[in-house]
């Protein structure tokens, strides 16, 4: 089992920075590779990034990059979603997730999940 939980959510007014961070405990972290995903009122869950095992490889869903990132550090078995200018539109719950399958983009790549932190971009 891996135990996940997020933090960093919140109120941010639109073009200031965010950071969420995932803690994960349990099995071995370097075993899995890390993906964030945000689920919107009324709308599907969506990828937002995904991150290797190593971190050297990282995605960003086309709506995202260039203001977002994806990090981890392996030591602190903590992986990272850094927000850089929000847009009102980038509200929704954030959940990071923990998989060993192939595919970054799609949820059922991954074993693990958080229970989410609310991220609410204000304009």
């Amino acid at each position: 089992q891996v135990q996940l939980v997020e933090s960093g959510g919140g109120l941010v007014q639109a073009g200031n920075s965010l950071r969420l961070s995932c803690a994960a405990s349990g099995r071995r972290f370097t075993d899995y590779s890390m993906g964030w995903f945000r689920q919107a009122p009324g709308k599907e869950r969506e990828f937002v990034a995904g991150i290797s095992r190593s971190g050297v490889s990282t995605y960003l869903t086309d709506s995202v990059k260039g203001r977002f990132t994806s990090s981890r550090d392996n030591a602190r078995n903590t992986v990272y979603l850094q927000m850089n200018s929000p847009k009102p539109e980038d509200t929704a719950v954030y959940y990071c997730a923990a998989g060993r399958g192939q595919s970054f983009y799609t949820g059922s790549n991954y074993d693990y999940w958080g229970p989410g932190t609310q991220v609410t971009v204000s304009s």
